[in-house]
């Protein structure tokens, strides 16, 4: 949920005069002013606004409001915003409440107000107190206000939105959260995400600014096995000191504490055009964007809710040309593209006037083909059919159902020891946001990587005869069972690419997430009430791998990979059921025995949308 475009941007370069790009009309000059606006409470919160030189006429307002600090956010003008400037927008940078130099108690994700209670406030509170006195206090403002912001800002455009001032007329969240315990930064599907969900609660909660953990080990694979239970983070690290990491304690499931957290309780109209964000390799916030697209969706009667998905991580539409993506090539400035042909006309039409509005409901970048696809809805409705990929004997992954009907035969086995998990991205893995850390892009890194460990299972294609195209929700449906009472299961759909690769020799075998995601299996029938794995016992355990679309080349193969750990990225499970995790003792984490099976009664398989020949 760090983006870092606003709180870092000082050590960029900024010009005192417009620059100009080649080909484009210049970036213009923004006369700077300092507010420290006041709340309805009396809070006071520290607000930048900048004007542009040289447009005569009265301008539309755009809002960004951040915990991460907003000085020296004007060099973005130059960068991620340069498409917006050049037609001139009035901008306004808001530190929130307890962040930076804004009055106030900062509060992680401030849940939604009683609107029952007229004297209570939240985020929505404050962005229209912020609007309404801006409307009434910065000259050559046009009434209009446009909202947009990535992660963290994202969300409280959403927020903002739910509860919109009048004059908010465009709204684009981009990568924001919808869920902190189903989907997006600290939890999916009820596991933990251990190294984000620590360093970022310590990161934002040990003091106005924002200042990094200091770990003393240059691996925190190694620092966080150390560690042990969590139990031991108060007690050696955190002391109690840090509100988010008491939270994670308490509400270890998903209880009402997560529950109003959520956008979901609060979205029940669509008043407000919204274009939401997402990237398929965001490696924080993937699965907030497109449902609160799908949320937004059930009250859209009047066609005011869009969706743009690239090929970029978490937040790499801004500032980059988003041609690449760690080793990936996708063949064009993509985040340039986005900016140029949809943000820009997106809010020159809601808040100027300007022109007309072309977009479809859905635009999304499949990846493989390295297209734009327009889609009138998001998953498509049409032109694509249900197949399941069967896990087959031999590790062989087929459309094709299997035929053994034993599952004792049909099956594959693997071990999973807490004390031994299994890396999420190649050692040594440095802390989130230190040097030389490679989070940005490790959804897009080689797997090939974990080849050699006996407890992680694959299963793959032959080289494909014909491409293949998926376009829509993915979902693995695996029989498995455990020795334990608990288990992880982790995941992952792969483009195995070609040993032989002319195109990109630095990509020859090289095995890419297209999709992944764990299941923490306590939670396999309700998230609210956890329920014990019965020793041995054949279940079925259905991992969401939201969605995708993404064209697998011919002569590339098709892999699924599972696992049951995924280190440190998610927290160890002690593979023993415990009330709470975060309270397990060291003698509740066992090594156990996991099983897939594979038979016709007993299938796993990984479902998909095929994209129909001829349909495009």
């Amino acid at each position: 949920m760090k983006l870092l475009s606003l709180a870092l941007v000082a050590a960029l370069p900024c010009a005192t005069a417009a620059q100009q790009v080649e080909g484009t009309p210049p970036v213009p000059v923004f006369d700077k002013a300092e507010y420290m606006v006041p709340m309805r409470d009396g809070v006071k919160l520290h607000t930048n606004v900048f004007v542009p030189r040289g447009f005569a006429a009265n301008l539309p307002i755009i809002m960004a409001r951040t915990p991460y600090g907003i000085e020296g956010a004007e060099r973005t003008f130059n960068r991620s915003y340069s498409e917006l400037a050049r037609e001139g927008y009035i901008f306004v940078h808001q530190d929130i409440r307890g962040k930076f130099k804004s009055e106030g108690q900062f509060v992680m994700l401030r849940p939604m107000r009683d609107k029952r209670d007229t004297k209570t406030i939240d985020e929505s509170t404050d962005a229209y107190d912020t609007i309404e006195w801006l409307l009434k206090n910065v000259p050559r403002n046009n009434g209009r206000v446009g909202m947009m912001g990535t992660s963290y800002p994202g969300w409280l455009t959403v927020v903002a939105m739910l509860d919109p001032h009048p004059a908010l007329k465009a709204v684009s969240p981009q990568a924001s959260p919808a869920d902190m315990y189903l989907g997006d930064d600290f939890h999916h599907n009820g596991a933990f995400r251990l190294s984000y969900g620590f360093e970022y609660a310590t990161m934002m909660e040990s003091g106005k600014e924002v200042k990094a953990f200091v770990f003393d080990d240059s691996d925190t694979y190694a620092w966080y096995l150390k560690l042990g239970s969590l139990a031991r983070v108060n007690e050696q690290h955190l002391r109690g000191e840090i509100p988010t990491w008491n939270d994670f304690v308490k509400h270890p499931n998903y209880d009402a504490f997560w529950q109003k957290q959520a956008a979901a309780p609060s979205i029940k109209s669509v008043t407000v055009p919204t274009l939401s964000v997402a990237g398929w390799w965001d490696q924080e916030d993937f699965y907030g964007p497109v449902t609160i697209y799908r949320m937004l969706e059930k009250y859209d009667t009047k066609k005011l809710n869009y969706l743009v998905v690239g090929p970029w991580n978490h937040g790499g539409w801004g500032g980059a040309s988003g041609k690449k993506l760690g080793n990936i090539d996708f063949g064009s400035n993509t985040a340039v593209d986005y900016r140029r042909s949809i943000l820009a006309p997106w809010f020159a039409y809601w808040l100027k006037g300007i022109g007309t509005l072309t977009l479809p409901e859905a635009t999304v970048f499949e990846a493989g083909s390295n297209t734009w696809e327009k889609r009138d809805s998001w998953p498509p409705r049409t032109g694509v059919t249900q197949k399941r990929l069967y896990f087959r004997a031999d590790r062989k992954l087929s459309f094709d159902a299997p035929t053994d009907r034993s599952p004792t035969t049909a099956v594959d086995s693997f071990p999973s020891d807490p004390a031994n998990p299994v890396p999420y991205r190649q050692r040594p893995i440095r802390p989130t946001y230190g040097s030389g850390s490679t989070w940005s892009r490790w959804l897009t890194d080689d797997q090939r990587f974990l080849k050699d460990r006996p407890d992680v299972l694959s299963w793959q294609t032959e080289p494909l005869t014909d491409d293949v195209t998926i376009a829509g929700d993915i979902a693995a449906h695996l029989r498995a069972s455990t020795t334990g009472s608990d288990a992880d299961w982790i995941v992952k759909l792969i483009d195995v690419y070609p040993e032989s690769n002319p195109g990109d020799s630095t990509l020859a075998g090289h095995q890419l997430m297209v999709a992944n995601e764990v299941l923490r299996g306590r939670f396999r029938k309700s998230f609210v009430t956890p329920v014990a794995i019965t020793p041995n016992k054949i279940e079925e355990f259905v991992v969401d791998l939201h969605t995708q679309d993404y064209k697998f080349k011919k002569g590339h193969r098709i892999m699924v990979q599972v696992q049951s750990s995924w280190f440190p990225l998610i927290d160890r499970n002690p593979q023993t059921f415990v009330p709470n995790i975060y309270e397990a003792k060291e003698s509740d984490f066992k090594a156990q025995m996991h099983r897939v099976y594979r038979a016709l009664g007993a299938a796993s398989y990984v479902q998909v949308s095929v994209v129909n020949a001829g349909s495009r």
